[in-house]
């Protein structure tokens, strides 16, 4: 064990999370175990003003007594009564609750909560380790299905800066420095004990890195936004959210997508594949929408994609020229006066002043010219260079 290499993972760990001011107060909650006096000793090492802190629950007799003790002649702890009704822990939340509860007594949760309201004016540090980050994602899956664990810092001012060591390490850290710690023997009737007793070990049969690819789990993992959530839990068939930015996320029953805010049509814009140019004013492009007409017209935007054979995985990148709430060209499929669109493909460059075959009327009127269907060249886009009538002949050759 190199005692130095251990307190420099601690050190990292604890100022790339900002854990504690460098040089500044902090008060480990110790039970007098390897893990929360390993904790005691490396803060200490580390140039930080430690005390400790015990809080005796009185759970386990002269045991408890003993812990106590230790804590109090060997760690400088000071020792508060934590007794809120004597018995077993209940198996309510998983750190420490008996797997088979031979009388009641205060939950571990009730327990927890007896400790973390002590000191409250001060920081206040734990011994948890990656083994028990481990067990906890383990259970959390297991009962819930949700792949969290410990939280580093928390916001009552409990942070935990051995999440980076492993239990095994706490012990020969113990040993190395020549300081004692206690044992829980309590600990393997607990659920924490069935899954660090029995479970990790048949994990381990099947990769002996398990313990390390469960960790992998949170690194990899991503909250969602409280709002993106609420998105995707909404029972409305169709739902869209303002993410900033000129960015929103759409969701059209079992489909989602990002789409870009309607962005002012002045000069010319970019829109993925395409560069969309006008003189005229009050002009925007956005993506589509659920219910979008054409200009004048009843006919939907839907209905347009579908006629020109639009993949359905294309259409919300797809981006429409809109006058207020009015579609007013398609680019690629619907044109309108005054606005030209070019598409540039890694194989060719696509004009929609040549391409486009249909028209939407920009004053609302309900003479506009959409054509309904026909034979589509490339993309879904009209054959550029023949006259509709003699497309058809051709094509019947």
């Amino acid at each position: 064990m190199e005692a130095a290499e251990l307190r420099a993972r601690v050190q990292d760990h604890i100022r790339r999370l900002e854990l504690i001011p460098r040089g500044g107060e902090v008060t480990v909650l110790v039970s007098g175990g390897a893990d929360s006096t390993c904790a005691w000793h490396v803060l200490r090492e580390l140039g930080y003003r430690v005390s400790a802190l015990h809080v005796d629950h009185g759970l386990r007799g002269r045991d408890s007594d003993a812990d106590a003790r230790f804590c109090r002649d060997v760690l400088g702890a000071e020792i508060v009564d934590g007794r809120a009704g004597r018995g077993i822990a209940r198996d309510a939340v998983m750190e420490g609750a008996p797997a088979s509860p031979v009388r009641p007594g205060p939950s571990e949760a009730e327990l927890r909560e007896i400790r973390y309201a002590v000191a409250v004016d001060r920081v206040r540090a734990t011994g948890h380790t990656a083994s028990d980050q481990v067990e906890t994602i383990l259970y959390r899956l297991v009962t819930s299905g949700r792949t969290t664990g410990i939280k580093a810092g928390r916001e009552d001012g409990i942070v935990r800066p051995l999440l980076p060591i492993w239990h095994a390490e706490t012990v020969a850290y113990c040993e190395a420095v020549g300081i004692g710690h206690r044992e829980d023997a309590s600990n393997s009737d607990t659920v924490r004990g069935l899954i660090r007793e029995q479970i990790l070990p048949l994990l381990r049969e099947i990769h002996p890195a398990a313990d390390a690819n469960l960790l992998r789990v949170l690194e990899e993992r991503r909250e969602l936004p409280a709002a993106l959530a609420e998105l995707l839990d909404s029972p409305a068939a169709s739902k869209r959210l303002d993410l900033g930015g000129g960015l929103q996320a759409v969701r059209e029953y079992d489909r989602l997508w990002l789409e870009a805010g309607p962005i002012p049509l002045e000069g010319h814009v970019r829109w993925g594949e395409w560069t969309i140019e006008t003189e005229l004013a009050g002009l925007k492009v956005r993506g589509w929408r659920p219910g979008d007409r054409l200009a004048g017209r009843r006919k939907k935007i839907q209905d347009v994609f579908v006629d020109a054979k639009i993949p359905r995985s294309d259409r919300e990148a797809w981006p429409l020229v809109v006058r207020g709430n009015e579609v007013v060209a398609v680019p690629g499929i619907v044109e309108a006066e005054g606005v030209r669109a070019v598409r540039i493909t890694n194989q060719h460059r696509q004009d929609s002043s040549n391409a486009i075959r249909g028209r939407a009327d920009m004053r609302g009127a309900t003479a506009a010219n959409i054509e309904e269907g026909g034979a589509r060249g490339n993309q879904g886009f009209p054959r550029e260079s023949e006259p509709k009538a003699q497309r058809n002949v051709s094509d019947g050759t």
